[in-house]
């Protein structure tokens, strides 16, 4: 299996470094091999020469001991260059590949890319054994742009902690991401604005990293610095207190896979609000275990936070249905017994070969 660093930043580094807690390494017997790093240029080039030395170390290996399987963990663009680069070595050796979807904008980098880059991106996804998407809608996609694909959905886990009653602050909204305006940061702020004075205990905490001082400068615009927070960068131990303390979650984004922080706050059983993109509807029914709204709606963001936040009682509804989704549909267990599944179904069609 390659892909980032367990134990590094962001949703890809947090679902490998699940299946591994979780026991898929040990019942498949996966090797994984970090192909990414956090840091500078050099520690990324670093990390990328390393991957690409110790995979072509094991696909160098006798028959008997090379890797039935290579499993890669893959966003846009130099990501996707990478991992098409070492599934192409993987095929070359005879292994059957895996083709694990994770980046938000992987339409926007296929339209923005030339006629050479698309067939390219195509012939990595049809060549695959198996393409993995995160979501129904991901899935469709997928199969319009490269028919001969063999797509499979499967969501990203998440585990379900135990419940802590009590500790929600009222009118305290988390989010947590990357600080950028694809996740709907400054939407987020200028629904705050539109709700201090109806909701004068409102408070905005803001896990993540990435423009922090440009949405600093539009809160002190909007008069709303007092009422935002900024965390930083949140480590798991963190994340737990923080949705503990939290009344609502909230990412209004514009784009997106199937965000971890989203499924988390849902397994802590948090009310939420979000938009409906990407793999979001697979997990999220409006009204039934959350709030969508419409990305870049900054009055109806703010009408839907406004909703929660007056009601405590359909915070509680919410969150106890969004706990739910995930115990049954997301729970770590459920979805490493997906993964199992096919690389069962790889075994046997390499049985079947006499390979």
């Amino acid at each position: 299996m390659l892909g980032t660093e367990p134990g590094g930043r962001g949703g890809v580094a947090t679902v490998v470094s699940l299946l591994r807690q979780d026991g898929l390494f040990e019942r498949e017997g996966v090797l994984y091999v970090p192909t990414h790093a956090e840091g500078s240029s050099a520690a990324k080039l670093g990390a990328a020469v390393k991957g690409l030395v110790r995979t072509l170390a094991c696909l160098a290996r006798g028959r008997a001991r090379r890797p039935q399987v290579m499993h890669v963990h893959a966003a846009s663009k130099g990501s996707f260059v990478r991992k098409s680069v070492l599934l192409a070595l993987g095929r070359a050796a005879g292994c059957k590949t895996v083709f694990h979807l994770h980046g938000a904008c992987f339409d926007s980098f296929i339209a923005g890319s030339g006629p050479l880059m698309q067939r390219w991106i195509r012939h990595t996804l049809e060549k695959s054994s198996v393409v993995i998407a995160l979501s129904t809608r991901w899935a469709g996609f997928l199969r319009e742009f490269a028919p001969g694909a063999r797509v499979e959905v499967i969501p990203n886990s998440v585990p379900v902690p135990a419940v802590t009653a009590g500790q929600a602050e009222p009118g305290r909204i988390l989010f947590l991401g990357q600080v950028e305006p694809r996740k709907g940061i400054y939407e987020l702020v200028e629904a705050v604005a539109l709700l201090r004075e109806r909701f004068p205990q409102i408070e905005l905490a803001i896990g993540g990293q990435g423009e922090l001082q440009e949405v600093r400068r539009r809160a002190l615009e909007l008069d709303v610095a007092d009422r935002v927070t900024e965390l930083g960068w949140v480590d798991a131990a963190r994340k737990a207190q923080e949705l503990a303390r939290a009344a609502i979650f909230c990412l209004p984004s514009h784009a997106e896979g199937l965000p971890m922080a989203m499924l988390e706050a849902m397994a802590a059983g948090k009310a939420i609000v979000v938009t409906g993109v990407g793999g979001i509807p697979d997990a999220v029914r409006d009204g039934g275990n959350g709030l969508l709204v419409p990305p870049g709606d900054v009055a109806a963001l703010a009408a839907a936070l406004a909703r929660l936040l007056g009601d405590e009682g359909e915070r509680q509804r919410l969150g106890e249905q969004a706990r739910a989704t995930i115990q049954q549909e997301f729970e770590s267990g459920v979805v490493i017994g997906r993964i199992s599944a096919v690389y069962e179904q790889l075994r046997e069609e390499i049985a079947s070969r006499g390979g």
